[in-house]
């Protein structure tokens, strides 16, 4: 459950900074995971997808905000929105991004380092919210979180196999005019089709 605690409050983090409502603190599942830690060499574990063409992330986790252009961050988040890196946040190198007014409008791209067991980490730890998604460009996708907040918040955090041993967790919260809108999880597979196709592009 490590991981479990560390990206999501991480994300937690990011997404009440951005928002002028105040909630509730979060916490962990009461489940344990759901099976013994699968070893290195057998990932990835039952039931969890492989990635075929595993890509090297190496050189986002030293530029987290490469993973997005300025282009797309203003398509994403609008005009005059500054990324700010954090290479020792507790889920591993993130970008976040958020416009400077006051809305809960945010991004949240983390270059996990918690473990490396990749996707077969999301899958084991037994999330109140899981939900496995379509790939991305053929890269595995899980939307994972401590409640299902795409209703009530409009977030949604997922996470992109980007190897068997490494994801790359992209965070989405709407701004309050867009909630139910759109699926966030869908925008936040968006934004991972950016981030992928930034970082095969940068290799």
């Amino acid at each position: 459950m490590r991981r479990a605690l560390i990206l999501l409050c991480a994300s937690t983090l990011l997404l009440s900074a951005c928002t002028t409502t105040t909630g509730g603190t979060a916490a962990p599942s009461t489940s344990g995971p759901s099976g013994p830690d699968v070893p290195a060499a057998q990932l990835p574990g039952p039931g969890v997808p492989k990635v075929d063409s595993p890509i090297d992330i190496s050189r986002f986790k030293q530029a987290p905000c490469d993973s997005l252009t300025a282009d797309q961050i203003t398509e994403l988040l609008g005009a005059g929105v500054t990324p700010k890196t954090d290479l020792n946040a507790p889920g591993g190198p993130s970008c976040s991004i958020h416009p400077p007014q006051v809305t809960q409008a945010a991004v949240l791209v983390i270059f996990n380092n918690v473990d490396d067991r990749g996707l077969t980490g999301v899958y084991q730890a037994q999330y109140r919210f899981f939900l496995p998604l379509s790939p991305v460009d053929g890269f595995p996708v899980a939307a994972y979180g401590l409640a299902d907040d795409r209703a009530a918040r409009g977030s949604c955090q997922i996470a992109i196999g980007t190897s068997d041993h490494q994801t790359v967790d992209v965070g989405v919260t709407q701004s309050e005019e867009n909630i139910g809108k759109k699926d966030p999880c869908e925008a936040a597979r968006g934004v991972a089709a950016y981030v992928l196709g930034n970082i095969r592009g940068g290799n």
